[in-house]
């Protein structure tokens, strides 16, 4: 077992350093925080996670949720780490003090939940999932279900879920078929199926509210005809107890990796017993819930860097503690007399170990920064700032989502490489991550999904505005790296990908323009992995600056050994990282159209 999961001072310089937190608090929303209040928070965050999370991560994974006799079973900490994180305000945080909230900025609550996750990524579930469906209830939901439901779910005591995919209706929402029936006693009857509900069902919640995506009879096709219901699994009898609602477990699935994590397949309504209740108006359903959806994708990647960084810290420790092998000495040759050096010596496992801290501390950059931009345009009071970093936020969301998941899965699966054959073996922690960081890149909309979204969608949205912000950006970005001799050179190689970026942008656009949209999202998912690179460098070349200048000005803050490592990271990225755009663009430029489907079977 790994002696720690986090590099809790590179958190931090993240969080207040480059991303400069502090800027936050002079909003009126944030007056009440201050630095030194907010690192209290953090401290006991970690110290709790230290100690009621990180202790059972493998042994969650040995002992997985599992279903029997009619429900599901799950490890005895879900009920400790549900209760005490009530207790802590780690569920109810960035909500409004009238809610029972803190009014945490968004990047407090991302730190937080992303100290948790890198210490356990199966606990964190239960408790995110209740906020997100009692955020739904706070937002959208009447008085009384406010009453109800909210103030038992932000203690911990009653766990919340989110139910869209049903068994023939994974993405395509459009086709849900989950039935909600009017009655004249203020509920609906609620009939179908649901799949893949994670913290669907356990023995240690007294109830779960599940937020349900449902079609009133007579309803329009398509999206524009799902309602949303507050479906508890047992109701309020209206004498101070509850009653079962007529909500089944079916089955939990069993799953390659976050075992710990418990994912139900539900059943509504099978004795027409099922009451619901409409959260806010009917057909708006799906409305509602995507308004929390930018929430909910840059959970995912939050929850990807934080195992990138676990993983990346095993590994490190290990690369720190095997010797294996000697190194060469200046003609070429080993010496058999010498003593066998640590692993770490070996420039392939640095090379390894350097992408891995690249990507793990490149991903929670990106993270912070969209958690930054959801503070601005909800705090902000100037509608143009408003909406410049609302444009933002939608236009990096895809790539929040994606590079974390995607890149993470390599980085820890170099991670597994480290270790060599221990990697792939269960006394090492190294195969639990690379399991439990694959479902990352599915959650809350796929690779594909979330790529056509970037490319067709956010790329386009108000005339390419989002684009051009985003360039200013990283414009200024550069101009600041230039003031610094040895970074004028990544600052100039960050100016050509932007230029090659706008040539491929231009390229694919083309076909759109002609109303060829298949061809012009075909190779969305190439693109997502181009720009997002390009996106990477951006945010490295910032904190490389950030690096520079603390040194040059006295900064002790941090020791000069951890800005230098910044900086030695971030060359590291432009070396290995940036120049792959290249053959990215090369791919996006060729004319060949190999992948829409024709009249001639290809696969034979």
């Amino acid at each position: 077992m790994a002696k720690n999961y986090i590099d809790f001072e590179t958190l931090k310089y993240l969080l207040y350093d480059v991303h400069e937190l502090e800027s936050l608090l002079k909003e009126d929303r944030y007056k009440d925080h201050d630095k030194e209040s907010l690192n209290l928070f953090l401290d006991s965050v970690k110290e709790f996670s230290d100690r009621e999370l990180f202790p059972y991560v493998k042994e969650m994974d040995e002992n997985p949720a599992h279903f029997k006799d009619g429900e599901v079973i799950v490890h005895k900490q879900v009920d400790v780490f549900m209760k005490k994180a009530g207790e802590m305000g780690l569920i109810a945080g960035p909500l409004d003090y009238e809610a029972g909230g803190l009014q945490l900025p968004i990047m407090i609550q991302t730190a937080s939940t992303y100290i948790q996750e890198a210490a356990n990524n199966a606990l964190p579930g239960y408790t995110m999932l209740t906020y997100g469906s009692a955020e739904l209830i706070i937002h959208f939901g009447n008085k009384a279900l406010n009453e109800t439901y909210v103030p038992k779910m932000l203690s911990g005591n009653w766990g919340g879920t989110m139910c869209l995919t049903e068994p023939q209706a994974g993405s395509s929402l459009s086709d849900l078929t989950t039935k909600a029936t009017p009655t004249n006693d203020g509920f609906y009857k609620i009939s179908g199926q649901k799949i893949f509900i994670s913290g669907g069902d356990h023995q240690y919640a007294e109830n779960i509210v599940h937020l349900v995506l449902a079609r009133i009879e007579g309803a329009p096709a398509g999206t524009k005809g799902i309602s949303l219901f507050v479906v508890p699994k047992n109701r309020p009898d209206g004498k101070g107890g509850l009653t079962p609602n007529d909500v089944m477990t079916v089955a939990d699935f069993q799953k390659m990796g976050q075992r710990g994590y418990c994912t139900t397949h539900l059943g509504f309504g099978d004795t027409n017993d099922c009451q619901g209740w409409l959260v806010g108006e009917p057909h708006k359903g799906l409305n509602y819930m995507f308004l929390m959806m930018n929430g909910a994708r840059i959970a995912v990647g939050r929850g990807a860097a934080a195992i990138t960084m676990a993983a990346y810290q095993a590994s490190l420790q290990y690369a720190q503690e095997r010797a294996q092998g000697r190194k060469l000495s200046s003609d070429g040759k080993k010496n058999p007399n010498q003593e066998q050096t640590l692993i770490i010596n070996h420039p392939d496992v640095r090379r390894m170990l350097l992408l891995q801290k690249v990507v793990a501390e490149g991903a929670l950059s990106l993270v912070l920064l969209a958690s930054k931009y959801f503070d601005l345009k909800e705090s902000l009071q100037d509608p143009a700032e408003k909406e410049k970093y609302s444009l933002l936020l939608e236009l990096i969301i895809p790539m929040v989502k994606t590079y974390p998941s995607e890149m993470g899965a390599e980085a820890v699966s170099n991670g597994v490489q480290v270790l060599g054959g221990y990697g792939f073996c269960s006394d090492f922690i190294l195969q639990q991550y690379h399991r439990d960081i694959r479902i990352y890149s599915i959650y809350e909309g796929t690779t594909g999904i979330q790529s056509q979204d970037l490319l067709g969608r956010k790329l386009l949205m108000e005339n390419g505005k989002a684009l051009e912000l985003l360039t200013a950006e990283i414009m200024e970005s550069i101009q600041k790296a230039m003031q610094y001799d040895d970074l004028k050179k990544y600052a100039g190689k960050l100016g050509e990908k932007l230029q090659l970026a706008k040539q491929v942008i231009g390229f694919l656009v083309g076909f759109a323009k002609k109303g060829d949209y298949e061809r012009f999202l075909s190779d969305a998912t190439p693109f997502m992995t181009f720009f997002s690179t390009i996106t990477q460098a951006w945010l490295w070349l910032d904190i490389a600056t950030h690096s520079k200048q603390a040194i040059l000005t006295g900064d002790k803050t941090h020791a000069q050994d951890f800005y230098e490592s910044k900086i030695h990271a971030m060359r590291f990225y432009y070396k290995y990282e940036l120049p792959k755009t290249s053959g990215q663009a090369e791919i996006l430029m060729n004319e060949e159209v190999l992948t829409v489907a024709g009249k001639q079977e290809v696969f034979k």
